[in-house]
């Protein structure tokens, strides 16, 4: 069936509508969007796709609302927002408009509606507070998003519908940059994973460019592997492995004596000619080859291994 009309409702607009937006019209560019509450737009039929509004949720009938009652769930209990409903049918589609590998197309879809499309239907359906990201709060999508919105006092004609396009376009780019970051990773994991195979029990990892390996390591159980060096804009790059995604605490940290030096002060302190730079916060270094960033990492780890014995001693 060809889809002539992605209808939402008029008026003002939330995160899950205009997120919503961003995938229909992607994979519907020829179909006219149609922001309506009357009942001859809202009322399924041929070439329509309804969402978030309409009272019903039919994916057969191309109708697509949570504000009924009972709310549409998820297996896991948690209830859909519109942007839910319309990720959970058509965001297999959109992953492959976007030229997803399809053997990264389930995985991503599963990664994106966890990390990105859950917490707008939770935030849309009040079962989190906004509160809860604390004095962030007001830095969420939905609330940036929502924010975009014309002042209540602007009541020209077609105001709404002007912001909610500027909005979408918004929306849009948050929308594709997560998917393209999360592809990237997929691609990375590939080339860490062979890294990791070349390292052995090496506790140094080379990589051939700067690229998120953490999640790769983790994967692997490579444990072991403290450093990472790759080389970075005609230098190399030097850095730590944090411990987990939700701290910055490190598994080893770069020698405190080199913390915030640069070029000959470094190369004293360090021992190495050609080391650049160290990071106050020890997590990143620099060197100008690669043979300088290798002499580092393994002078870093030897200074790792003797603080973990004289910690183990004590």
């Amino acid at each position: 069936m060809t889809i002539t009309h992605l209808v939402t409702h008029s008026g003002g607009f939330h995160a899950d509508e205009l997120l919503s937006s961003v995938i229909l019209t992607r994979l519907y560019p020829e179909a006219e969007l149609v922001r309506s509450r009357a009942k001859e737009w809202i009322t399924p039929g041929a070439g329509k796709i309804i969402y978030d509004v309409g009272r019903d949720y039919d994916a057969e009938a191309g109708i697509f609302d949570h504000h009924q009652s009972p709310v549409p769930l998820r297996e896991d209990g948690h209830p859909y927002s519109s942007f839910g409903l319309i990720w959970a049918r058509f965001g297999h589609d959109y992953l492959r408009e976007l030229s997803v590998p399809e053997a990264h197309v389930d995985d991503i879809h599963r990664s994106f509606d966890a990390s990105f499309v859950l917490p707008v239907d939770l935030v849309d359906n009040g079962a989190v507070e906004p509160s809860a990201a604390g004095p962030l709060s007001g830095l969420t999508l939905p609330a940036l998003l929502e924010s975009l919105k014309p002042p209540f006092d602007a009541r020209e004609a077609g105001a709404d519908d002007a912001a909610f396009g500027e909005a979408m376009e918004v929306a849009r780019t948050f929308v594709e940059a997560s998917i393209r970051g999360k592809a990237a990773k997929r691609r990375a994991e590939a080339m860490v994973t062979d890294a990791i195979a070349a390292a052995g029990d090496g506790r140094v990892l080379e990589l051939p460019q700067g690229m998120p390996f953490r999640s790769a390591v983790e994967k692997a159980g490579a444990d072991h592997l403290l450093f990472v060096i790759n080389p970075r804009d005609g230098d190399w790059a030097l850095t730590t492995i944090r411990k987990g995604g939700d701290t910055f605490e490190n598994r080893a940290d770069l020698p405190e004596p080199w913390a915030g030096l640069t070029d000959a002060a470094l190369e004293e302190a360090s021992g190495v000619t050609g080391a650049k730079f160290c990071h106050n916060a020890r997590f990143i270094a620099v060197a100008a080859t690669r043979d300088a960033a290798l002499e580092m990492a393994n002078k870093a780890v030897a200074a790792a291994e003797r603080e973990d014995a004289a910690t183990a001693a004590g």
